[in-house]
């Protein structure tokens, strides 16, 4: 992994932070590239719960650098066409869509501008907190090209389609009370990395297999059928019911102590 995203780990929590602040954060093919093996490191790494993803400086990230455009090197068409095994996203998709690949929580802080792919990349979280002055928007209209990294799939229960289309036809730019009101961001708090390091701390202190549970029945369920979902439901419980981590938070709360669970 290059210097594009920077990891740190403390307290069962990683901290990804995208390290461009001089560029707003802007997307190159390094950080494209970074911030999928960003999230592969962490998939290996059992003791992490929660991930906080962030930007470097006062923005989260003004989207893909355009220089990258002009890259002789890069043949387009062929890696929008190529998948990055094992994951059905290719390089670009994968920058957002391998946070939603991960089984773990992972939380969104929004500051500053958040455009484009930037925009994209924080959707690609299960929570996204931002500033009341965020500034958002679904913008590659602007630039002839269409949104790609992986918002067919992490939009589609967040917004509306009509809301989904205006946005993305204007590219206007949205501020965090906005965005809320659609159901872009989770919440709008004054210091967004600091709600977002509250949250996974707390996700980091509950039984890992009832928190990973979480987010596979709802990443899944909502697009199964009312059967399936059920029989989703039921076959996540009896995996996690009984187990090690559950009967130490049994036991944690009746003794009124703090629980130790294991990775």
């Amino acid at each position: 992994m290059n210097n594009r995203v920077e990891i740190t780990l403390e307290s069962h929590v990683a901290y990804v932070t995208l390290n461009r602040a001089d560029k707003l954060n802007a997307i190159d093919l390094k950080m494209f590239e970074a911030l999928g093996a960003a999230a592969d490191r962490i998939a290996g790494e059992r003791t992490v719960r929660a991930v906080v993803l962030h930007g470097s400086g006062d923005n989260f990230c003004t989207g893909i650098d355009l220089a990258t455009f002009a890259n002789a090197e890069l043949d387009f068409a062929k890696a929008l066409k190529t998948p990055v095994e094992p994951s059905p996203a290719n390089v670009f998709q994968r920058a957002a869509y391998a946070w939603r690949e991960l089984p773990i929580p992972v939380v969104c802080a929004i500051q500053g501008v958040c455009f484009g792919g930037g925009l994209q990349i924080a959707l690609g979280a299960d929570i996204r907190y931002a500033s009341p002055d965020a500034k958002l928007s679904i913008m590659e209209a602007k630039w002839g090209i269409i949104p790609d990294m992986g918002i067919s799939a992490t939009l589609r229960h967040l917004v509306a389609p009509d809301h989904v289309k205006e946005l993305a036809w204007s590219a206007r730019i949205l501020d965090g009370e906005e965005a809320r009101r659609l159901g872009l961001v989770t919440a709008v708090v004054d210091d967004p990395l600091a709600a977002s390091r509250e949250l996974a701390l707390q996700c980091a202190e509950r039984s890992p297999e009832a928190v990973r549970g979480i987010k596979s029945l709802v990443n899944q369920a909502w697009q199964h059928s009312e059967k399936d979902a059920l029989a989703l439901e039921a076959a996540l419980q009896a995996g996690i019911i009984g187990s090690a981590n559950q009967v130490e938070a049994v036991q944690a709360n009746l003794g009124r102590r703090r629980p130790d669970f294991k990775d």
